[in-house]
């Protein structure tokens, strides 16, 4: 993967746990339907409560749904049931998808802006972030809600090689933002940033954002850094 830099505005930001909270509360849902709102996972519940925090106010969205494993917990208890006999949930089935969380999202509001959904293995929100760069750069004018959320993988997968932790994070990229997220990427053998220790991205970003300073997250062959920049939003 070559040399990337980019920048994106940052209008406001969200994040599950909430830096600081007491990590046994539950995530507000009150505008998600209650019979809708039963059938969810903890993953999607968490995806939604940030991305309701974020765009609330904001009329129209596109979105941009990012997470390495996505609803894999609920699609291996479809398969287990399949193993077993047991007849499949339709339900279960429509929320086991990978864009299940952005479908509840845009009916709940009435939104039908486009929305895509990004799996990429542990690079998955730093390659979210360019896709979000991407679908803002190409309009301006419409604002681009990016959300990531993932849990680790059932444990009858065994181990998983760098695995996520629990976290929801959401970024509203808004032409109002009062300050932009600089990233980049670069090849390991050129990359001279201090390794902070952040074993994932999720950990590195969230880091950025809330010290509002810069982190690095390195994996194989590639380093990943992240910049807070305060003032009005640059193309680069």
């Amino acid at each position: 993967m070559p040399d990337l830099h980019w920048t994106i505005p940052v209008a406001r930001w969200s994040c599950w746990p909430a830096i600081g909270s007491d990590s046994a509360s539950s995530p507000n849902l009150g505008f998600i339907e209650p019979m809708v709102r039963r059938r969810l996972s903890t993953l999607s519940k968490n995806a939604l409560h940030v991305a309701h925090d974020c765009a609330s106010d904001v009329p129209r969205a596109r979105i941009v749904f990012a997470s390495r494993h996505g609803e894999l917990r609920r699609t291996a208890g479809i398969l287990a049931d399949m193993d077993d006999a047991q007849p499949v949930s339709p339900t279960a089935f429509s929320l086991s998808v990978l864009n299940a969380m952005s479908g509840v999202f845009g009916i709940a509001r009435g939104d039908t802006s486009p929305a895509i959904a990004v799996s990429a293995g542990p690079a998955t929100l730093g390659l979210a972030l360019l896709e979000a760069h991407a679908q803002y750069v190409s309009d301006p004018a419409l604002p681009v809600l990016l959300v990531y959320a993932d849990e680790p993988a059932d444990p009858r997968f065994g181990a998983v090689a760098d695995e996520v932790e629990d976290c929801a994070l959401a970024i509203l990229l808004d032409a109002s933002a009062p300050a932009s997220l600089v990233c980049s990427h670069s090849p390991q053998a050129e990359a001279h940033d201090a390794d902070d220790g952040l074993t994932t991205q999720s950990q590195a970003v969230l880091h950025c954002l809330a010290s509002r300073t810069s982190s690095t997250w390195r994996h194989a062959d590639s380093a990943w850094t992240w910049q807070w920049r305060e003032g009005p939003w640059q193309p680069h």
